[in-house]
């Protein structure tokens, strides 16, 4: 098995592709150890010293780190974690029901609620391609109707990235307000 490696644009994560399906449909972000029990290759990944965050996307998983940790260091563990995983046969989840990374799935009402469908049409045929490029992934999180701000999930490598800014106002936000003008402003969710 050979895994291949990128860069993201946040230097405190590296992609890591198996080159086979990882999560096939949806994301999953692990932020700490404790949410890492439902998967038995994020427990893995979080017994490394120095890791922080896992996330796994459609066929790549990419890893955190903290700031005093190098990745020389880390690198070869972390291979060699996920090819144990995919090696031994074993399912991602612990549970077959204990995937998510999906939108958020509010309930909206008729205008509204074709405001919200374009919004996460336009996510996902336009945006989260882009982004799971390096490694991340934007969730709809909710839409205020009142003021017309939209707000969005960052994840993987784009959570805590130095450039997720700018890419949340001068891609996302001008991509959105292009194509469904009802909306003003987009923010991130913390957390």
């Amino acid at each position: 098995m050979f895994i291949q490696t990128e860069v993201t644009p946040n230097p405190e994560v590296l992609k890591f592709l198996p080159g086979r399906e990882v999560m096939g449909e949806g994301t999953r972000d692990f932020r700490g150890a404790d949410e890492a029990q439902a998967s038995a290759l994020a427990a893995d990944l979080f017994d490394i010293d120095g890791v922080t965050r896992v996330f796994f996307g459609p066929d790549f998983v990419t890893v955190g780190k903290d700031e005093d940790h190098d990745w020389s260091h880390l690198k070869a563990p972390i291979l060699a974690s996920i090819m144990d995983h995919f090696t031994s046969g074993r399912p991602l989840f612990a549970e077959e029901g204990d995937q998510s990374g999906g939108h958020d799935e509010g309930v909206y009402e008729g205008e509204t609620a074709q405001i919200v469908a374009e919004i996460k049409d336009l996510l996902d045929t336009r945006i989260r391609p882009a982004v799971a490029q390096d490694g991340g992934d934007i969730l709809f999180s909710k839409f205020d109707e009142k003021t017309g701000v939209v707000w969005l999930n960052m994840r993987g490598a784009c959570s805590g990235c130095p450039s997720s800014t700018a890419t949340l106002k001068a891609g996302v936000e001008n991509m959105l307000k292009h194509y469904v003008p009802e909306v003003t402003r987009v923010e991130q969710t913390l957390g």
